[in-house]
């Protein structure tokens, strides 16, 4: 049995490596899928819709934690002329406050991670209807992620190509 398994193994990397050398060139293309997902006009417009949410909540929080700290030296120099139980009671509220701020920031970097992941996705969806077509009209069999590719061509390199199309076709991804 574990002969037959070699022999069958054998013969499926025969038949694997005899179909992708009979591949011509002008089947086997490549595509540098990040440039076209970060240049393209939606891309940016995600990137950009991300960054400036970003940069408001960033702000919204750097403003609570200048008023947590300025509560936290108003109530370490107001320390002597409060009693013991009340000065304790004061620190947990400021603490929990501190905790709820900590638990707020890694909420909003969980929702920002997942609408960077539905964005792509959206993206990616967008983008394989377009190069079926265009594998379909301009017979290409195969398209690869630059990044997987060790030494190409730049004539067999259609991100350029394909970016222009995508431009046209897709102008934003609406996250709004």
């Amino acid at each position: 049995m574990k002969k037959f398994n070699k022999v069958l193994s054998v013969l499926f990397v025969f038949f694997l490596f005899s179909s992708v050398t009979n591949l011509s060139a002008k089947e086997v293309y490549f595509l540098d899928f990040t440039h076209v997902l970060n240049k393209s006009k939606a891309g940016k417009e995600a990137q950009d819709f991300m960054k400036n949410k970003i940069k408001k909540e960033n702000e919204k929080f750097l403003k609570i934690e200048k008023d947590l700290l300025s509560q936290e030296k108003e109530l370490i120099s107001k320390k002597n002329a409060m009693k013991n139980e009340e000065y304790k009671k004061k620190i947990g509220e400021l603490r929990k406050k501190v905790l709820d701020l900590q638990k707020e920031r890694n909420n909003f970097l969980k929702e920002i991670a997942k609408t960077r992941q539905d964005s792509r996705k959206k993206l990616l969806e967008n983008l394989n209807p377009i190069l079926t077509t265009f594998m379909k009209e301009n017979n290409i069999m195969i398209i690869l992620d630059k990044k997987n590719v060790l030494v190409g061509n730049n004539k067999f390199d259609l991100t350029d190509q394909i970016l222009e199309i995508f431009n046209k076709k897709i102008k934003s991804l609406n996250l709004r």
